[in-house]
């Protein structure tokens, strides 16, 4: 059995050194390799065969299969080379046609919109900063002077994970609070968070549960309101034009005493009245204010040598104003054609 073993192998073995297509080397691996070869009935005799006589032919069978693998496989690749050689050297690109459109897709309208604030605020020496969307309520709450029992938690309507400890964030000032712990009030402040935020709030044209927010703090001695107004009054001018004037209106939030509301004049109707801006002439954009005392104590900063501001921009608040959008809900659609409306390649 083993003569005729070695016998076969010196057949297929003259057989793939004489083939000359790829066709026929795979027809030889089913014809001498396949589960009906004569390699496979040889090794069906093995049962007839002593124990001692089993172990040399199993070994030569193993060394004949592998030889027989590894001689096919080497044929293979040659013929492959052969033939795309032959197919390069017939065949030629004609480089002088016209490509073949590839869509890249399209930004995000979020994403523009930040990026645009995110690229002024660098050019002003300002750091983007990053933060975690799972939040403990100690940074997203107590350290901003919102401490348990304050009505402000139940307005904000918070989605909690684990006992009121820790939550999706509502907002994106823990960041604010992390970064001012980690400088342990000992070195200035000029830092953005954009970022996502959560809230329970029911989705409609203009409430969503998720939404972007665009924080922004300076920490430094010796800041001011002028300082506050002159920052955003550069952002609005840069969104919405360098026509757009701002006006502060006093307000209350935990964090910032004073507070105040931001307001643009009407880039749509220049004060005239429209139903932009309710007939007012202006249009409230940010929330904003000086930062509590309490809070720059709580962060480790100390409020008689230390002062700063901080503002808020909701990103989907500022995408509809800018870009005539009606509903807050296609910022999250799958809908491609929303976004193609605002494809700066396609409307060049």
């Amino acid at each position: 059995m083993i003569e005729k073993l070695e016998q076969l192998c010196e057949l297929v073995l003259h057989e793939v050194d004489e083939a000359q297509d790829l066709k026929t080397v795979n027809d030889l691996r089913v014809t001498y390799l396949g589960k009906k070869s004569p390699i496979q009935e040889l090794s069906q005799e093995m049962r007839n065969l002593s124990i001692e006589e089993k172990k040399v032919f199993g070994k030569t069978l193993n060394e004949v299969t592998t030889k027989l693998n590894n001689a096919i496989e080497e044929k293979r690749s040659v013929l492959e080379a052969i033939e795309l050689n032959n197919k390069l050297e017939s065949e030629s690109i004609d480089i002088s046609l016209p490509a073949t459109k590839v869509n890249l897709g399209t930004p995000n309208i979020l994403e523009r919109i930040i990026e645009e604030i995110e690229e002024l605020l660098i050019s002003m020496g300002y750091d983007v900063v990053d933060g975690p969307e799972i939040e403990e309520d100690r940074f997203n709450f107590e350290l901003l002077n919102i401490p348990k029992g304050h009505p402000a938690r139940d307005a904000q309507d918070t989605f909690y994970l684990e006992d009121e400890k820790i939550l999706l964030r509502s907002q994106t000032s823990p960041v604010q609070a992390r970064v001012m712990l980690e400088n342990k009030g000992q070195k200035p402040i000029r830092m953005i968070c954009p970022g996502k935020t959560y809230r329970r709030d029911n989705d409609d044209a203009t409430h969503s549960h998720q939404f972007m927010q665009i924080e922004g703090l300076l920490v430094d001695k010796n800041v001011s309101l002028s300082d506050l107004k002159g920052t955003i009054d550069v952002i609005v001018k840069k969104l919405f034009g360098e026509t757009i004037e701002t006006r502060f209106r006093p307000s209350y939030y935990q964090f910032t005493e004073p507070s105040v509301e931001v307001d643009i004049s009407c880039f749509n109707c220049h004060g005239d009245g429209c139903n932009i801006c309710k007939s007012s002439g202006w249009i409230t954009v940010a929330g904003a204010g000086i930062v509590h005392p309490n809070v720059l104590r709580n962060c480790g900063y100390n409020p008689e040598e230390w002062t700063g501001f901080a503002f808020g921009f909701g990103a989907e608040r500022l995408a509809m104003l800018k870009y005539g959008i009606n509903d807050i809900r296609v910022f999250y659609s799958t809908d491609l054609r929303e976004l193609k409306t605002f494809d700066r390649k396609d409307n060049d």
